[in-house]
């Protein structure tokens, strides 16, 4: 039995996962999806004061707290941030990572430097009345959707769902410099459907930072590919366990 844990990433909680967590649990796996502070069922945590250290936080001291070990951690988006830190800090505890359409960072490097799109939303927060405050991308006409998710009943689910960003969490910097963390089997499953104007992937480097081969993964469909094809993502989750 393997254990995966699931990150979210911006504006999402872990309700968004709630189509792949049965497949897996079914497969005899524990699965875990924990909504990060300031959403979901933690909405109300919502501040200026939460960052990416805080939602590093949160998944290392869910890891720990239950005692969790050969964990699969998979970051979707932002949470890509989130996971390389996480690993960085309780590397023995990671099996492996999974990058789902995330950002994948260097050590030092922010949301903005990933990804530079993100300075635009931050100077829109900037203009609101919190200034801190990032509402969630707007649903744009079809194929591209909301976060990718085109069904009305599906966009109407994940809008519901969804809570602003603060501006903390795309400017705080990840530190990456254990070599027990570089050690650590990476996977990146890549959604290759529409794609907004702005947004950018970095190339994957022919090799893990262990020395390892990458493992590339593509699914033709938008960002939010836990809620268009949650079977097929967990058909690939599976092949990590």
């Amino acid at each position: 039995m393997s254990t995966y844990l699931l990150v979210h990433g911006a504006w999402h909680s872990g309700q968004c996962w709630e189509r792949v967590v049965p497949p897996l649990a079914s497969a005899g796996h524990r699965v875990l999806a924990p909504s990060l502070t300031g959403f979901g069922d933690r909405a109300h945590l919502l501040g200026p004061e939460v960052g990416l250290d805080t939602h590093v936080d949160d998944v290392v001291g869910l890891i720990t707290e239950k005692d969790l070990t050969d964990v699969i951690l998979v970051g979707h988006s932002y949470a890509g941030l989130v996971v390389s830190s996480a690993a960085e800090r309780v590397p023995g505890r990671v099996a492996q990572l999974v990058y789902l359409d995330a950002m994948v960072p260097e050590d030092g490097e922010n949301a903005l430097d990933v990804q530079p799109v993100t300075q635009a939303l931050i100077d829109r927060a900037a203009g609101s009345g919190t200034g801190w405050r990032i509402p969630p991308m707007p649903e744009l006409p079809p194929p591209l959707g909301l976060f990718g998710v085109t069904e009305p009943a599906d966009v109407a689910w994940l809008r519901a769902m969804l809570s602003d960003q603060p501006v903390l969490c795309f400017q705080q910097r990840v530190r990456l410099a254990d070599p027990a963390a570089r050690a650590i089997p990476r996977a990146h499953i890549h959604c290759v459907g529409a794609v907004p104007e702005g947004i950018e992937r970095r190339p994957v480097p022919a090799t893990q930072p262990n020395g390892d081969p990458s493992r590339v993964w593509e699914l033709e469909t938008g960002h939010d590919c836990m809620i268009t094809m949650p079977d097929e993502l967990a058909e690939l989750l599976l092949k990590l366990a």
